[in-house]
């Protein structure tokens, strides 16, 4: 591209034959092509911003489409927004879902927070922080599939990722409700978006089954076919204080009231 943009200038500075252009053909070319050259490289890098995310959505997309995303680490990144969404509902939380010891280690941080997490596969590759934590009884490691040992509204909030995605709807049945009766305020859930996710033959061995994702339609029917209710003041709240933070999930983000 920029060898292109340089030849036209040559040409115009050798036909000139003499005077101007004939004595400063030495300064000149170098001049345009440096000029050039930092204007392509003002392109490319706004060209570059705009495909990370910053004129608009399309890391989400990209991340879509190579199925390279994760929504605990979405999670990760709306700690601050569901704190303002929450207030102080945020006091006692439990986490549910894979590589659950980054969260509660990162909630730990926050003050006046209590987290519980629980990881529903095996964490023999674990790092020794989140043994630390599973050793402590912080983490719990369960398989959610079954009812876990939580009475209701043991926690202010329960959030859930990625971990329903694998779950058949017999299962997906028990576990759900079982997890909203735990906690006193209400239930977060992240899931992942249809099609936008590969299945791996490193899921089946670790999940047991590839990731059904579901769209948007499919949760809110299944929601109100279980008596589920969807917190709209919650909803509200979240997606304002994403607003202001920029906040643009890679997954579906659920707000489900607790069962009274």
């Amino acid at each position: 591209m920029f060898r292109r943009a340089v030849n036209p200038a040559r040409r115009f500075g050798d036909s000139g034959g003499g005077g101007l252009f004939a004595n400063s053909k030495s300064r000149s070319t170098p001049i345009l092509s440096v000029g050039l050259i930092a204007v392509g490289a003002l392109i490319f890098i706004a060209y570059s911003y705009g495909n990370s995310g910053g004129f608009g959505n399309n890391t989400e997309a990209i991340s879509r489409v190579e199925g390279d995303y994760s929504c605990t680490a979405d999670v990760q990144r709306a700690i601050p927004i569901l704190k303002k969404a929450y207030g102080d509902s945020m006091h006692k939380v439990l986490h549910v879902g894979p590589d659950t010891c980054s969260v509660v280690s990162n909630l730990l941080k926050e003050e006046e927070t209590e987290v519980w997490g629980a990881e529903p596969y095996d964490i023999e590759d674990a790092d020794s922080t989140c043994k630390a934590l599973v050793h402590k009884g912080v983490v719990r490691v369960a398989d959610i599939k079954f009812p876990l040992p939580y009475r209701p509204k043991s926690f202010s909030l329960v959030i859930v990722s990625d971990a329903l995605d694998y779950l058949s709807p017999r299962y997906l049945n028990k576990t759900l409700p079982d997890l909203v009766r735990a906690s006193a305020e209400g239930l977060v859930m992240f899931t992942g978006y249809p099609g936008h996710q590969r299945a791996k033959v490193s899921d089946v061995s670790k999940y047991g089954r590839a990731a059904k994702l579901r769209s948007s339609s499919w949760w809110i029917r299944y929601f109100v076919q279980t008596g589920l209710e969807e917190n709209e003041v919650a909803s509200k709240k979240f997606e304002q204080a994403a607003t202001k933070r920029s906040y643009v999930p890679n997954c579906q983000i659920f707000h489900l009231k607790s069962l009274h």
